[in-house]
């Protein structure tokens, strides 16, 4: 196994805010020495100029989805852990939105043995539970059951509409531990809105959904939180008003971690008009989310939620999807991308580089701060190595998974995971 000495590689670390170039030893996938004393370094090991890499702990996803088990043709648990390992990620978390859910421990064990059958390198998996049956947001799983089985906490991975069940929920799992992962959306309010209101999506002419299906959800989960010591995690904050709101409940120290996807930082709905330049058309049904775009100052207010800390973490929200099923109109596609090997690219190059995050920051929210979210203790696992300026195409024979819907599909990216421990 070849034996590599970096000279002055960036070594990151987002747990104490250092960052600094040191002479790194390495062995295959392990690090045998920082700043080593010349004797350490055999003579047969090949030294690389690495005055471009990031050495920096593994990344954590917060919430993806898995195909496997039920919709195997979009993407199996093999292919997803393939592409989160590739892309960086040593711990991930997945929703329980498969079919059968993971309302049960029996579907969650039968999860864990089919992990075990894939070979290695592959990221450390932590489970989601089902909050409510079926994910259907009418009866409320076992949860006891659940948290003993190993879940790392709850979640329907969509928005719950019954508040007395929800309340029922935070009352339940005071005593468990565990946090609760919850989508902040109002579907009545909603209605079948698919592009956030505002005057382009009106000149676009698809179904406005109003801010206030967002923030008046998460008006109501703010009012039920002080009287439960579950802790609580809102998934997919997407506006400046409901960053507003998070912001004084955090003043108020409510027990309470925030994400936002990462395509809402780098993407307003502008995109759903213009199409993501050099190549994606408009009205691309790989850019409808849930929830959706918003206006480019929701974009800038999420960024500087990310700065100031009010937002905790990114997160991946990897979901694959068919051809056939991205093959619609925008307002009928189901809502979601591929993620792993785009996201770390993205970011760098279009805050990291830009100037609006620091490395740092951006490590943070991908890794340390994704896991105080998780409940988990706070140093990430693993290692991973990172060319910023590798060049690459976003196509078939680059990325692991199977799937294509996203909006990069096709464009060229700079930025490239080149070892992950």
């Amino acid at each position: 196994m070849e034996t590599q000495y970096l000279q002055q590689v960036r070594c990151l670390d987002p747990q104490t805010w250092v960052e600094r170039r040191a002479n790194v030893l390495l062995k295959g996938r392990e690090i045998l020495a920082i700043d080593p004393d010349p004797q350490q370094i055999p003579p047969d090991c090949v030294t690389v100029t690495a005055e471009q890499w990031l050495l920096a702990p593994g990344l954590v996803d917060l919430y993806s989805y898995t195909g496997e088990p039920g919709h195997e043709d979009r993407e199996t648990l093999a292919q997803l852990l393939k592409t989160a390992i590739a892309g960086g990620f040593t711990q991930i978390a997945l929703l329980p939105n498969t079919d059968p859910a993971v309302d049960h421990p029996t579907t969650l064990r039968w999860l864990q043995m089919q992990l075990e059958q894939v070979a290695q390198p592959r990221p450390r998996v932590h489970y989601w539970g089902s909050l409510t049956q079926g994910n259907q947001g009418k009866q409320l799983t076992e949860l006891g059951e659940l948290a003993e089985a190993g879940i790392v906490g709850f979640s329907d991975g969509q928005g719950v509409q019954d508040w007395r069940l929800l309340q029922r929920a935070l009352e339940y799992g005071s005593s468990l531990g565990k946090p609760v992962a919850l989508v902040p959306v109002n579907l009545s309010l909603r209605g079948n809105g698919v592009m956030r209101e505002g005057t382009l999506a009106i000149q676009v002419g698809l179904p406005a959904d109003p801010v206030m299906s967002e923030s008046a959800a998460i008006a109501g989960i703010l009012e039920l939180i002080p009287h439960y010591d579950t802790p609580v995690h809102l998934m997919r904050l997407s506006t400046a008003r409901g960053l507003e709101l998070v912001s004084k409940a955090k003043a108020q120290g409510l027990n309470l971690t925030v994400s936002v996807n990462w395509h809402h930082l780098l993407l307003s709905n502008t995109a759903i008009a213009n199409g993501v330049p050099p190549h994606t058309p408009s009205y691309d049904p790989n850019l409808r989310f849930d929830p959706p775009l918003g206006n480019e100052g929701d974009r800038l207010a999420l960024i500087e939620g990310i700065k100031s800390g009010v937002i905790d973490a990114i997160a991946v929200d990897h979901q694959a999807f068919s051809y056939e099923e991205k093959t619609q109109t925008f307002a009928e596609t189901p809502p979601g991308a591929i993620a792993y090997e785009l996201i770390l690219p993205c970011l760098w190059q279009q805050l990291v580089v830009t100037g609006q995050l620091t490395p740092t920051e951006l490590w943070r929210a991908l890794s340390v701060n994704a896991l105080a979210c998780l409940g988990l203790p706070h140093t990430p696992s693993g290692w991973i190595l990172f060319d910023p300026d590798a060049a690459w195409t976003v196509n078939k024979d680059q990325i692991k998974t199977p799937a294509y819907n996203t909006p990069w599909w096709g464009h060229a990216l700079k930025g490239q995971v080149l070892a992950v421990s």
